[in-house]
Parts: C-alpha cells; structure tokens; sequence
C-alpha cells in the first residue's frame, strides 16, 4: 500500500496526458487515415514521403495535412511500443524477460525522478533477481549501483556487501560483454564488403577468435557465447571452409540447447540460415532439407524468417537440379496468405524465381508432367517475353537475371535473332554497369554469351570461350544474401545447360 500511495501522489501532482495508442480497434478501422497510413507502411507501398502523402491526401510531403497526420501517426507508434505483448508464443523466455526488466528499469528511473524512492528499491530488487537468472550483466550493474547507494543511506552494511560484490563481478561480465561486441561489430563491417575486399581480413580475424575463445572461458555470458560461435562462423564463411562452418554451428546449437534459459530466437535462426548457406555451397540437398524442415517447424509461417529458410531451400533446389521440388518449395512459398505482404524487393526476387523454373518446366523433357502439374498458371512466356525488364538501378542485377531468362526462352524456341538483341543488351551491362572485382562472375558468363553470339549458335564455330570460362570458375560461387551475388543457378552449371541445349 505504501508504494500505490507514492506513486499516486506522482500521478496526482503530474498531469496525465491522454495516451493515444495503436490498438486492434484502430488497426481495424478501415475508414480510419491511421489504419491506411500503417498498411501501407507495413505492406512496402511507400519509398518516401512523397509517396504517402500522394497516396493519403493526393498533396505534396509539405502540405499541413500530411506533416500533422505523420507526426501524430509517429507519436502514436512509439507510445504502442511500450505496450507491444511480449508474451507470445514467439518470444522466449530470455526475450520477454529481458524486454520487461528494461522496461520495468525505465519506471525505476522516473520513481527516482519524482522522489518515489520506497518503490524504486523495492522494482530494482524486483528487476535484480530476474537479471541475475538470466545473467543480463548490464541490468545488474544498473540495478546494484542503485541499489548499493539506497543500503549506504540506509547503513545496511550486509545489504551493501552483496549489491557491491554483485558489482564487482558483473562489471567484469560487462566489459568482456561489450569487448566480445565490439570483435564482432568490427568482423561485421568488413563481411559487408565486397568478396574481393575480404581477403585481407582473414589473419586478423585469427586473433579475434583467440579473443573469443579466452573471454568466454572467464566469464560465463550469453552475450560472449554468442559473439564467439558468430565470429568463427563468420571466420570460416569467408574462407569458404563451409564443413567447420557447419561444425560451429552444430556446436552453437548445442551450447543453445544445454542452456535454455539463454534462448534466443534471432541467435538460433543465424546459425540455421548460416548452415543453409553452407548446404548451398557445398550443394548438399539431403542434409539442406532436413535442416530447413526442422527450422521451418521453428519458426512460425508465414514469417520473415520463415520465407528467408524458403528462398535458401528453393536456391538449394535449383543448384542441385531438384526441379519438382523446386517447384513445390515455390508454391508452399506463395501459397501462404502472408507472401502479399512481403516488401517489393523480396516479391520481385521470388519472380525472378518462377521465371527460371517454367524455364526448367519447358526444358527438362524427362520430368515436364510432373513440372507442369505444380507449375503456376499466372505465368505467360510470350508476355515475359515481350517485357522491357526494368528495375531500379540498385536492383539492376534483376534486371541482367530476366534479360538472361528471356535469353534462354528465346534459345530454347530457336529464335537467334532476338536472342542476339538481349546478347547485346546483357554486353551494355557488363561492359559499363557491372564491377569487375565483385561481379566477375556475370560479367564473364556475359562474354561467353557473346562468343556463342558470335559464332551464329554454332558450338563448333566458337572461339575464345576458355579464357572466360576459366575466369568464371576461377572465383567460385560466394553468395551470403547479397543482391549482387545471387545466382539462380550456378553460372557454370547454366552454360552447360546451354551447350546441351545447342549440342
């Protein structure tokens, strides 16, 4: 009862302005301005405020009416957040946990503001014993310097002891916490560079494993833990050494399963995608599948996670010549109602996806029933055909994939002529657009285009393909998400496809 009365007294003193709040009753509104600004907003139909306030009000992004209904929309929107349910079935336990005890720690700092100091210690005490089951070596330094002063005014010598050694040892936690942080923040920033750049990295990263490996055996700590299994992997990705890729891995998911209480899920989902990209690589369907399988029982459908788990499983697919489950992957994908959703990006990405599989529909004799039985029926080969193909200049590399796929169409029904006319655009591209360091690859597919061009169609006319398919294979496949590294289908693979074709 004493801490309601001294809290009352704050709300009784201060003002209490009306909170306003995204609830169900206003997502669901249709006829609300709100409602239309966050579906819009979380369907990817803006790029810009020029776009919302065109949408919204038919004006201009400096017009009055949209300046005030964002402003609001912002307000409301960072209100909610405070109130979001941290208790769904998808957070766990370390999640929700420690979503509460920062969010319990901001109303001990506004107690402590307004003087309310019986129950800030009594909240801190609160938050203390959740922090130490969860070892969140922060929250228990923030908790114990509070604490610690409340038992010096009070002169409760024992009290003062425990939050004070407490402090001593999480303050150590803390400091290898934000070290091991700022290892990986570093390894992080050059794996965002191009493959050509990444070189150079690979002995310092040496020593930052070393770092690891020491930290985490004197301090026991989640955060640690994970930034070592993170950093070697990352280590190993970029020596494209993909089996101890997938040994680390197999080792992190160990350490996640002998310590429940450190669950979380982003952690778990890297380390599942991080053995995709290595089953990808090293085109190993059989343990792929069974990887992805147990990670689409995970995570819940229909989420970002789980359409990322899809895309590396249809790539799989493709890679390693498994059309019908290709097709069947793509069709689990944009069968869920929650595809439409998706951000344009990502919905364009997985177009480019369906072309190349009614490609491979059309041109795999031997298993075309089966194809053509899951193939989608909203795709036209003679509208894609006729398509101008053009997107944005940072999604350009989509662009180059649908010029190749209407080039492989046109190939298959033995129209050279307008084949030679994408040949030609695809040189433009290659010649002036792409990077030779980091898109090698494509440039040198493009090349090999061109000499078949060249050479009428006629495989035995061909002349000076070696060079560029040499420099193709030279700098294998290296794909880590990144627009400019997808490949639908290893370039190799696709050239030998098309000499099959011709042959």
């Amino acid at each position: 009862m004493k801490n309601l009365i001294e809290i009352s007294k704050i709300v009784t003193k201060k003002k209490v302005r009306k909170i306003e709040l995204f609830d169900n009753a206003a997502l669901e509104s249709t006829a609300s301005k709100f409602n239309e600004f966050y579906e819009a907003l979380s369907g990817g139909k803006f790029k810009n405020d020029r776009d919302a306030a065109t949408l919204l009000y038919g004006c201009s992004p400096t017009h009055d009416k949209y300046r005030q209904l964002k402003s609001r929309f912002r307000k409301r929107l960072m209100n909610t957040l405070f109130f979001i349910d941290v208790n769904l079935p998808s957070a766990s336990g370390y999640e929700r946990a420690y979503f509460s005890v920062n969010k319990d720690w901001t109303l001990v700092k506004i107690l402590i503001s307004n003087d309310a100091h019986l129950t800030a210690q009594d909240m801190a005490k609160s938050i203390l014993t959740t922090a130490l089951k969860f070892r969140f070596a922060d929250v228990i330094v923030n908790c114990c310097r509070i604490l610690r002063q409340y038992a010096a005014e009070e002169g409760k010598e024992k009290e003062y002891a425990v939050y004070n050694d407490f402090l001593q040892e999480y303050t150590k936690v803390l400091d290898a916490e934000m070290h091991s942080e700022e290892l990986f923040q570093k390894v992080l920033i050059e794996y965002r560079k191009p493959a050509s750049e990444l070189e150079g990295m690979i002995e310092r990263m040496s020593g930052y494993c070393d770092e690891l490996v020491s930290l985490s055996e004197t301090n026991e700590s989640p955060v640690v833990n994970y930034n070592m299994y993170l950093v070697w992997v990352y280590r190993y990705e970029m020596q494209r050494d993909y089996e101890a890729m997938l040994t680390v891995c197999q080792q992190a998911e160990k350490y996640i399963e002998d310590h429940p209480n450190y669950y979380q899920e982003d952690k778990l989902a890297t380390f599942h995608l991080k053995k995709m990209t290595a089953y990808l690589h090293l085109r190993d369907f059989r343990n792929g599948r069974t990887n992805v399988e147990r990670s689409l029982q995970t995570f819940p459908a229909g989420s970002k996670l789980w359409f990322g788990f899809l895309e590396y499983y249809l790539l799989l697919a493709l890679h390693t010549d498994n059309y019908i489950n290709a097709m069947a992957i793509f069709n689990r994908a944009i069968s869920n109602s929650k595809f439409k959703k998706l951000n344009y990006q990502t919905r364009e990405k997985w177009k480019i996806y369906e072309t190349y599989l009614h490609y491979f529909m059309e041109t795999q004799t031997d298993k075309i029933a089966v194809l053509r039985a899951q193939a989608s029926r909203t795709f036209r080969p003679k509208r894609f055909l006729n398509d101008p193909v053009i997107y944005p200049k940072h999604l350009r590399v989509y662009t180059i994939h649908l010029v190749i796929a209407q080039f492989l169409f046109l190939l298959e029904k033995g129209n050279y002529q307008m084949a030679t006319e994408r040949v030609d655009r695809l040189k433009k591209y290659a010649t002036k657009q792409l990077k030779k360091e980091d898109q090698s690859r494509m440039i040198n597919f493009i090349r090999l285009l061109q000499q078949l061009a060249k050479a009428n169609y006629k495989i035995r006319n061909m002349s000076g393909t070696d060079k560029y398919y040499e420099r193709m294979v030279g700098k294998p496949l290296f794909y880590r998400g990144r627009i400019e590294e997808l490949e639908i289908v290893p370039f190799e693979k696709l050239w030998d496809y098309i000499l099959k074709q011709l042959g």
